[in-house]
């Protein structure tokens, strides 16, 4: 995205979370792999022992299957360069990914990386997850849009909110254990949402995971974004646009 940072009042809702009943959680850094800092990433998922990765930005999209260990590229399809390419989460045999502004969508064959079709969607594409039922969307609003599987056709929406107020500028999503991660784009923060009716369950604040000096000798937009379940083994993964390290991580309650 090239969007501005959250904004105060967004910022506000998630600081109000150390009053109210949501828990809210730091992280134990289990183990680190290498990453591409090339890679703006936009989409981030686990499958079959590899990560799939879609990156952004024109001349610099996209589809990867990675080595986690190594962080070596095992296969790749480049986007077109006009193309800004955006989130992505696999569904069954295939992978379904966004553009930011084209308001089109692609899928392709999970192992080949044949496009096999397009869809069409009205707005901006940020980020999207699937489980064995349907597949959510997020478009940098603080609404998810759920999307039938097959037809990839919108069926609802549901507003992410804590205690009543809107949570925007959602981007990259995951399921971890019937729960919705996304990223809040230009912060350090993951919100964890019941994907029913969007209510806001936990905050993960990944606060230090890349020291800001750090990033800031990458890009100023090297924000974290990027989230892959594990749902075998059980590891979550986060990582950043442009970020030389991929993170496995442990979430950790904080106390109040």
């Amino acid at each position: 995205m090239l969007k501005p940072l959250a904004t105060f009042a967004a910022t506000a809702v998630i600081a109000s979370t150390a009053q109210a009943a949501v828990p809210i959680y730091g992280f134990v850094v289990k183990n680190t792999y290498p990453h591409d800092p090339k890679a703006f990433t936009q989409g981030l998922s686990f499958r079959d022992g590899h990560l799939y990765e879609t990156t952004g930005r024109n001349g610099s999209s996209w589809l990867r299957r990675v080595e986690l260990a190594s962080g070596k590229v095992l296969q790749q399809m480049d986007l077109p360069a006009d193309v800004f390419g955006e989130g992505s989460t696999p569904v069954g045999n295939e992978i379904v990914a966004l553009t930011w502004t084209s308001q089109v969508g692609y899928v392709y064959d999970i192992k080949t990386f044949k496009l096999k079709r397009s869809f069409k969607y009205v707005g901006e594409g940020w980020g999207l997850a699937s489980d064995a039922k349907q597949v959510y969307m997020s478009d940098g609003s603080s609404f998810i849009r759920i999307l039938e599987p097959k037809t990839l056709k919108e069926v609802r929406r549901i507003q992410v909110t804590h205690q009543g107020k809107p949570i925007a500028q959602l981007n990259e999503l995951e399921m971890v254990g019937g729960e919705l991660f996304s990223n809040i784009w230009g912060t350090d923060l993951i919100v964890r949402i019941d994907p029913q009716d969007g209510s806001v369950k936990g905050v993960i604040n990944l606060e230090g995971l890349l020291p800001p000096a750090q990033r800031g000798t990458l890009d100023q937009d090297a924000v974290l974004n990027g989230i892959a379940w594990d749902s075998k083994g059980k590891r979550l993964f986060v990582t950043g646009k442009l970020w030389p390290k991929l993170y496995e991580i442990e979430l950790v309650p904080q106390k109040r």
